[in-house]
């Protein structure tokens, strides 16, 4: 079965153009499932009961993840039926649980302008980081998509990102990303522009972990306590676009997303968007008495 995991991986990367991280959480789902059904000598492929109890052990992981294992499960077995590896078709039996939605963690402009303060530019390092931060803010990026960025990449005024399934977009760049990156690249000489645009001291690229712990030191100086990650960046990026009135749909070809209930997960509306539309367009508010404290009031609640 070993083999047939290594075929399906195989698969996913030629046939759906799935990107290396995603083919290592499809590998470790899938043989943590086999090792627990080995252990248990089950049947395998294992039946809708077995996977069901494989997650149940998985009790520990957060639900998404926990969601995201039955997906990896369903999507093998579904491969294994079609083709004629086993003669039932189980991901069939298998329900997916609805997730709820929750909202992301994001930045405010005072945060970001606070995280970029603590960083030291008169240092190559400091450059590279300053640089980093504004991709990750100012272009919506993907950590991974950060760390595989060349200096040819640039293009005039956006930058050529390499997303997931191989799918290639161009993020335009506001003004201070691309004086972050000048002053970078000023520096930066030994950057071609067939290298990583982003290296470390050592002079191998940034990992998504340098970029991790970079993000979460300068947070830290900066007296922010909240949860983040690189991803943060992204999720402020979509959501200020939001707030700023920009069509979902836009926000979904930024971030490079093939649905939009992708999106839908990235943004939220804010309370001050929902008094300025119900201001605007309701009746009850256009042709009535009520005053604004009382619809402040009731919008809040």
């Amino acid at each position: 079965m070993s083999q047939l995991i290594e075929e399906f991986l195989l698969y996913l990367r030629i046939e759906k153009g799935a990107s290396s991280h995603t083919q290592a959480a499809y590998r470790r789902d899938l043989f943590q499932l086999y090792s627990f059904v080995e252990k248990r000598e089950n049947q395998w492929p294992p039946d809708a009961q077995t996977v069901y109890a494989f997650l149940q052990s998985q009790g520990k992981k957060k639900p998404s993840s926990q969601a995201r294992a039955l997906a990896t499960i369903k999507h093998f077995l579904k491969y294994l039926f079609r083709e004629s590896y086993i003669s039932e078709n189980v991901s069939a039996l298998l329900e997916t649980p609805k997730l709820g939605l929750s909202l992301p963690s994001i930045f405010t402009t005072h945060e970001i302008e606070k995280i970029l303060a603590q960083i030291d530019c008169s240092v190559l390092s400091g450059l590279r980081d300053y640089a980093m931060i504004e991709l990750l803010y100012g272009a919506g990026v993907r950590v991974s998509e950060l760390c595989s960025l060349k200096q040819k990449d640039l293009v005039d005024e956006c930058i050529k990102v390499m997303g997931k399934g191989q799918k290639e977009r161009l993020v335009p760049l506001g003004k201070q990303a691309q004086i972050a990156l000048q002053k970078y690249l000023h520096v930066q000489q030994s950057v071609s522009k067939e290298h990583k645009l982003f290296v470390q001291d050592n002079g191998r690229a940034v990992t998504r972990f340098f970029v991790w712990r970079m993000v979460k030191r300068y947070a830290a100086n900066a007296g922010i306590t909240k949860k983040i990650s690189p991803h943060t960046f992204r999720h402020t990026y979509a959501s200020h676009l939001l707030d700023a009135g920009t069509d979902p749909r836009v926000i979904q070809e930024l971030l490079g997303h093939s649905s939009i209930s992708s999106t839908d997960r990235y943004t939220h509306l804010s309370t001050h968007q929902v008094r300025e539309v119900f201001r605007t367009f309701h009746p009850r508010w256009k042709h009535s008495n009520t005053t604004e404290s009382a619809v402040d009031s009731l919008v809040d609640s």
